[in-house]
């Protein structure tokens, strides 16, 4: 199954927490169970629990700065050539119309730019050409948008008039249409106002309902029949609304698409397909879950991990596990990623009881996961099951006895389970002088010294000091 326009993740969860954002950790404060469990500060010799759902975060972030750097590079390399070359300018009318297509790998869409000067000797590339170009029409080429959100013979297809669609190719009264539910195929290409092509695909493959595209696609399709083509015109609210989608969408952009519904069929049932499909439908759920927790859209985020999870599992329709061994330590291994992802996001909505459930999930299929561990026994100690918390946490560090985030949270429930009492502090000794015995200890926290006040023997001395003065006064003046 494809997912358009939906940044390709590599695989979330290098670590997780949620599996890795590439957000900076900061030192958790007592009250703070919604925080993802590694966000946590100090970033000195300790390691650290890295959070973020989801694990390729770093690796992702570093692609799409390369990218970004390399499509500015393009357009420097364009400015410099046109200020040094008149010719340029008399031939930019041209130009423009013979746009070359450039692709990028991060996301699945296509992108065009102004051709250099040895662009003559690049062989064109055949995706640049239209999908749809026999309906080359001035809607699509030229026509502004807010001419379009106005224009009497387009059909409205909510009630705001923010998504609306003109039928190109009518098909017979009867043809069948989509449902929710069921899985289609569509031919898609999409431009912004200024006609960039932001988003193209001849086979595009989704189902509706699941948010593997945007609302508007979901909204447009399945009010479609099969073989209809139409064009959309969309409200950036049911596109990619105040975030955009970077590199190739502003914010609050509204897009126009051309779409012909090519195929309507059944969602298959998971446990019907080969394990390597179950796989690849899984991890595009779950890349769509990453690109959802990066915009901070955690619902949406969590919903694309349980339907990944539904996905991704060994299990046939007889009940039997139907999957050989490297295919199910592959299930598993993605299952883990998105346990880890969807505990992350439930922390972030506050749902911590599911967030301590789902934590729990992953210690079943890897009971030495750090990150569980310590989220689990972060919730249990903010839940007051301090003796299992105690437990879960000692088994972290043990696993990891540099993490510094460990360290500060078995200080805090050291401190709870003393009723809030300065009475004991908890050290942990060196992992370089403990080696293995990395089990951590209590040293009471010095005590006042007992025995008279140094301020009342000086207060005293003082008053003492007093009567002698005063006595030898009085006896001078007899």
């Amino acid at each position: 199954m494809q997912t358009v326009s939906l940044a390709l993740c590599s695989e979330m969860e290098t670590d997780p927490c949620c599996e890795e954002h590439t957000d900076p950790a900061v030192e958790p404060t007592e009250p703070e169970l919604g925080e993802a469990i590694s966000e946590f500060a100090d970033k000195d010799s300790h390691t650290e629990l890295a959070c973020g759902p989801p694990e390729e975060g770093e690796e992702l972030k570093m692609k799409e700065q390369v990218e970004t750097q390399s499509c500015a590079g393009a357009s420097k390399s364009t400015e410099i050539k046109s200020t040094t070359n008149p010719e340029r300018e008399d031939g930019e009318t041209e130009c423009k119309e013979r746009r070359k297509l450039k692709k990028t790998n991060s996301w699945k869409m296509v992108r065009f730019q102004d051709p250099s000067e040895d662009d003559d000797v690049l062989e064109r590339d055949s995706a640049a050409e239209s999908l749809f170009p026999e309906y080359a029409m001035e809607e699509w080429t030229s026509s502004t948008f807010e001419e379009l959100f106005t224009a009497e013979d387009w059909q409205d297809i909510t009630e705001d008039r923010l998504l609306r669609k003109k039928v190109l190719e009518p098909v017979a009264p009867h043809s069948l249409c989509p449902t929710w539910g069921q899985e289609v195929t569509v031919k898609m290409q999409c431009v912004l106002e200024d006609r960039t092509v932001v988003e193209k695909d001849g086979k595009l493959v989704f189902v509706i309902g699941e948010g593997d595209v945007n609302q508007a696609l979901e909204e447009c399709v399945i009010s479609m029949q099969k073989g209809e083509i139409t064009l959309l015109l969309a409200d950036s609210q049911y596109a990619y609304g105040l975030l955009g989608r970077e590199p190739d969408i502003p914010a609050w952009a509204p897009l126009l698409y051309q779409l012909q519904l090519l195929d309507i069929r059944e969602k298959p049932d998971p446990l019907t397909l080969p394990i390597a499909d179950r796989i690849r439908i899984g991890n595009q759920k779950r890349e769509r879950g990453n690109f959802h927790f990066q915009r901070e859209e955690y619902s949406m985020a969590a919903r694309a991990y349980c339907m990944a999870l539904d996905v991704l599992t060994t299990r046939s329709q007889d009940g039997s596990n139907g999957g050989v061994e490297a295919e199910e330590e592959e299930v598993q291994d993605y299952r883990v990623k998105c346990l880890n992802n969807l505990a992350t996001s439930q922390l972030k909505l506050e749902q911590y009881d599911e967030a301590l459930h789902t934590s729990r999930d992953v210690l079943t299929l890897e009971q030495n996961n750090v990150k569980a561990l310590f989220r689990a026994g972060k919730l249990l100690s903010d839940k007051g099951e301090y003796k299992e918390a105690m437990e879960v946490l000692k088994k972290a560090l043990k696993l990891e006895p540099a993490t510094k985030a460990i360290h500060v949270e078995l200080s805090k429930l050291v401190k709870r389970q003393s009723g809030g009492k300065e009475t004991k502090e908890w050290k942990a000794k060196p992992a370089e002088v403990l080696g293995d015995n990395i089990a951590p200890f209590l040293i009471p926290s010095k005590k006042k010294p007992s025995g008279i006040s140094w301020k009342f023997i000086l207060g005293a001395l003082v008053v003492a000091l007093g009567s002698l003065v005063t006595s030898v006064i009085l006896t001078a003046r007899h």
